[in-house]
């Protein structure tokens, strides 16, 4: 019998600059998507790779004195090299200089142009050479390119151009048959909005430069970027070439990932091309939030504010990054990185909550048992829980990675991993093991947590596989007992497994050293605001009142755990949310449904103005306010404060 099969693909990267973290983000959360399939037996596609062709590249190379080729040689290699660092287990990394995409691109342009879906104009419109994009005059913003911000010069020159108008209809119903297709709601939104605006026709081709795949029957003119790339997820299964099996066997994909600024390419010009071509179109399209720097402001290679990701896999280890990143930020919402976030998450959740468990564990093990637990055991009423959490923890992340919500599935997991270390302090081995007659029961209790780990180490497998090999090696687990099925059964764990402790997980850090010396690596660019605010460059923004230090002194901010969230059915806006604020819980209405689902929000710490005065709505009593920004038109951001414990108060 076949196997059931998976394709997952994320965007290919420009590599007009070095892979940063922003790269590493999307190219995580596929790769665990990719990992978690194979552990439920399905035969997985993972597919990434690079956009070679562009203005911006030609300009890059001749800036270098070497030519294009050598230059996206040259950075296809970093990203290469980057994904092997990370362990990301892709099956294919395609570059859209390879032989087999450039001859099938031609063949796609020519038979869309045959079929009367591409013909022959002159365009004249507003160029962004940063996103190799064109815009109308209304679709400026403040003169310059609405998605980066950076100039545009006029264009007018004779290009050929796709029929994208001809599909504002189909596409428009694909969204309405289909209401899944693009994800999160917000993201669809959006798609609607932007068709029901007027589709334009498409510029597909450019002669003002070379470095492209060059028209067959027009050679002056090379294939315009978004044809060149987008194809890139059916070419490298081997359509438009002699041998399409891969082809035959994966498409349609079933999703693919993608940052929200290129969602609109994906959504609406991918499938009206697919359309165009008679051929089926992808399952799902999900674009997922920036990371952000502390300061708000999405790391950008023109900006030159990106974080190296090799600098931190070499301090904290490849696994600790990859947990940071997928277990920081709500996949689907923006994101902040900070430093702090980053040491926090280390300590807390990696040394003290993780390491300390597993150190335990096996410690005690080999102190009272010489590294094997014997089969006589002795149950109590204080394992059930333990228990019935663990066994629970499979269909919980199953929900959540389907879901895509990887920190949900991450929260789940460590509300486990403090079950246990709270299961030790409640059963006391250590006084177990100073009575003989307490064997069995020191036995029973020890076995229960070896076995919680057992299947901790099998759910956090797509997440951190180094580390989840590691915890496998010191209990003695093998292959048979790490079965994806395995992880939702009990007592698998052999008798006379051999059971060792092994060097710690992750040691802890000294956080202010450690702190001071990150900011000299990875400078965040609110300290630059910070200094120029301290100089008097920076302007109070125009229309603010000031206020003194005893007004901002009457203001009680804190940090809060979101421990429940839900909608509130009377209104379409708000969301009830259950918050620990250190001293008890505490509820508070907030009107951002639009923006996150409840799921996005549960395990995650906020700020909420703790002394705001209580008010009721939609029959909720709102005990506060949590803290939120404004990112843009249409676009707002929880501030999160995770790794901060409840009830923190912020100055």
């Amino acid at each position: 019998m076949d196997k059931k099969t998976f394709y997952i693909t994320t965007p290919i990267y420009y590599p007009s600059g070095k892979p940063h973290i922003g790269h590493c983000y999307c190219t995580l959360a596929c790769d665990a998507m990719a990992r978690y399939k194979r552990m439920q037996g399905y035969d997985v596609m993972f597919l990434t790779g690079t956009d070679e062709h562009g203005l911006k590249i030609e300009q890059k190379a001749e800036k270098e004195g070497i030519t294009p080729k050598q230059y996206v040689d040259r950075m296809a290699k970093q990203f290469q090299d980057l994904w092997k660092l990370l362990n990301i287990s892709n099956d294919k990394f395609i570059r859209t200089t390879d032989d087999y995409h450039v001859k099938a691109v031609q063949k796609i342009f020519k038979e869309l142009y045959d079929r009367g879906d591409i013909y022959k104009g002159v365009y004249k419109g507003w160029y962004c050479t940063p996103c190799e994009s064109f815009w109308t005059e209304t679709q400026l913003k403040n003169g310059r390119c609405p998605d980066c911000g950076s100039e545009v010069k006029m264009a007018n020159e004779e290009a050929y151009f796709f029929r994208l108008s001809k599909y504002a209809d189909r596409l428009l119903k694909l969204y309405h048959d289909h209401p899944d297709f693009i994800q999160p709601e917000s993201r669809k939104n959006e798609m609607i909005s932007f068709i029901n605006q007027g589709l334009q026709d498409l510029c597909v081709s450019r002669t003002s430069f070379t470095w492209g795949i060059p028209v067959t029957f027009d050679p002056k003119h090379v294939i315009y970027v978004w044809v060149d790339a987008l194809t890139n997820y059916i070419t490298a299964l081997g359509y438009g070439s002699d041998d399409d099996s891969l082809y035959k066997k994966f498409w349609p994909a079933d999703v693919h990932f993608v940052g929200k600024e290129i969602v609109r390419f994906h959504a609406i010009i991918w499938p009206a091309i697919l359309m165009a071509l008679g051929l089926p179109l992808p399952k799902q399209v999900y674009g997922h939030g920036w990371l952000l720097f502390g300061d708000g402001s999405k790391m950008s290679k023109s900006k030159g504010n990106v974080v190296d990701p090799l600098i931190l896999c070499k301090r904290y280890g490849v696994d600790a990054i990859r947990y940071f990143l997928l277990r920081e930020i709500p996949f689907g919402s923006d994101g902040l990185f900070t430093n702090e976030a980053l040491i926090n998450r280390i300590n807390s959740d990696l040394a003290n909550d993780l390491g300390n468990l597993l150190s335990r564990t096996t410690a005690m093990v080999e102190k009272y048992f010489g590294g094997k637990i014997p089969a006589e055991r002795e149950s109590a009423p204080v394992d059930l829980e333990l228990i019935n959490m663990a066994l629970a923890l499979h269909g919980k992340c199953d929900k959540a990675i389907n879901g895509y919500q990887f920190s949900v599935a991450l929260t789940e997991i460590w509300k486990v991993i403090a079950r246990a270390n709270k299961y030790i302090d409640e059963t006391a081995p250590w006084a177990l093991g100073k009575d003989e007659t307490k064997r069995p029961r020191l036995a029973s209790v020890l076995y229960n947590l070896c076995e919680t780990l057992r299947i901790i180490s099998i759910m956090l497998t797509p997440f951190m596989p180094e580390t989840a090999v590691k915890m496998q090696a010191q209990i003695g687990a093998s292959a048979d007992e790490l079965t994806y099925a395995s992880a939702a059964k009990w007592d698998i764990l052999p008798k006379d497994a051999a059971i060792t402790k092994g060097a710690s997980l992750f040691p802890r850090i000294d956080v202010a050293k450690e702190i001071e010396e990150l900011n000299k690596l990875i400078p965040n660019p609110a300290d630059k605001a910070g200094k120029k605010a301290e100089a008097g460059a920076v302007e109070k923004p125009a229309g603010i009142a000031q206020i003194t230090i005893d007004d901002f002194g009457k203001i009680d901010l804190r940090a809060a755990k979101v421990k429940a969230c839900e909608r509130i059915k009377r209104s379409k806006k708000l969301l009830k949310l259950t918050l620990d604020d250190g001293t008890g819980e505490r509820t508070v209405a907030s009107g951002i449904s639009q923006w996150y689902k409840p799921e996005d929000l549960v395990g995650h710490t906020v700020i909420i103005v703790s002394n705001l005065k209580p008010v009721k709505m939609c029959g909720v009593e709102s005990q506060g306010m949590i803290l939120a920004a404004d990112a843009g038109e249409n676009e707002v951001h929880v501030i999160f404060a995770d790794g901060v414990p409840a009830g923190s108060k912020l100055r």
